[in-house]
């Protein structure tokens, strides 16, 4: 009897220790990606009908979320989807792309996977040239990221490659990039004389704003947050000074798809998708994080373009 009292208390404790082993797990390892449609909705309305005739290129420029990097074929990417629907796309998005509505849309994609907005100046100055005067340009920039994260901790912090500095180390970063931001802005305007509008990403953060590095695998940095913070508030700023230029809500949109994005308990929870939308490299989105970035940018540029109000005022 002794023996098997002993015996129910080791199974009792295995029992235990198991439960709490994948309650652990569940809750802060887990990343199940889901299936399925990612993001907001978007209104198929202004879709329905042509926005104009006129010759209009769509252009890429940024780092690796507009070149793609993380999808899983070329057509899942987000500037991919944004430009036509791929073959198979999900049945309430089909018809809603930028090809659907423009009928004389071309494409180019200069953006560059691991580039930072300093490297975004020369970019520009060397490979975008300027368009004719009948062109209308939409212009998809993400821009500032790589900036952030880029040594990961492996080098010293520096001026694009931010990764362990304290807020104060990287104030004189955080200042150039405001006039930096600037002047990209000004230089892709000049290259459009008939006009453009450019579509800005703000920067998202993959442990849904709780700045926890360890829980994406890299070092601790506790003033990552808020050197985040601060060029979200540069984008934010800087666009308000232009007319033509939009933010794209990446931030808000992905807190909750993060490393944390099992934990019930936090404000950023999603309970309809409780999802990892990032790729495994951890900075650049998965299939599911294309699509919603997809979404947010159709939506800001049929909420936002001169081409679709033109279109919509014109309707009997």
């Amino acid at each position: 009897m002794r023996r098997n009292k002993r015996l129910l208390i080791l199974l009792a404790i295995g029992a235990v220790l198991i439960s709490l082993g994948a309650t652990y797990y569940e809750f802060f390892w887990a990343r199940p990606m889901g299936e399925g449609p990612a993001g907001p909705p978007v209104d198929p309305a202004p879709f329905a009908e042509v926005w104009t005739e006129r010759p209009v290129e769509f252009v890429g420029i940024g780092d690796s979320i507009t070149a793609g990097l993380g999808a899983s074929t070329p057509a899942l990417r987000a500037f991919s989807r944004i430009f036509q629907n791929p073959e198979d796309d999900f049945p309430e998005m089909q018809g809603i792309s930028l090809s659907a509505v423009l009928p004389n849309l071309s494409f180019e994609n200069i953006a560059v996977s691991g580039s930072t907005s300093l490297q975004h100046v020369a970019m520009i100055d060397n490979r975008l040239h300027e368009r004719d005067p009948d062109t209308f340009g939409l212009i998809m920039l993400t821009t500032g990221g790589n900036d952030i994260i880029h040594t990961y901790g492996r080098q010293p912090p520096q001026e694009g490659g931010m990764y362990g500095a304290t807020l104060e180390e990287a104030q004189p970063w955080i200042a150039n990039f405001e006039p930096r931001l600037t002047g990209i802005l000004e230089s892709i305007t000049a290259r459009f004389p008939g006009g453009c509008e450019i579509y800005l990403a703000d920067i998202y953060d993959p442990t849904d704003g709780v700045g926890d590095a360890p829980s994406v695998y890299l070092p601790h940095w506790p003033d990552g947050v808020a050197i985040h913070a601060e060029y979200n508030r540069i984008i934010r700023e800087v666009a308000d000074r232009f007319d033509h230029v939009f933010v794209v809500p990446l931030y808000d949109t992905f807190l909750g798809h993060g490393s944390h994005c099992r934990q019930f308990w936090r404000e950023t929870y999603v309970a309809d998708d409780p999802h990892y939308w990032f790729y495994d490299n951890v900075e650049d989105p998965n299939d599911r994080g294309y699509d919603a970035i997809r979404r947010l940018y159709l939506n800001a540029i049929a909420q936002n373009s001169s081409l679709a109000r033109h279109a919509s005022a014109e309707s009997p």
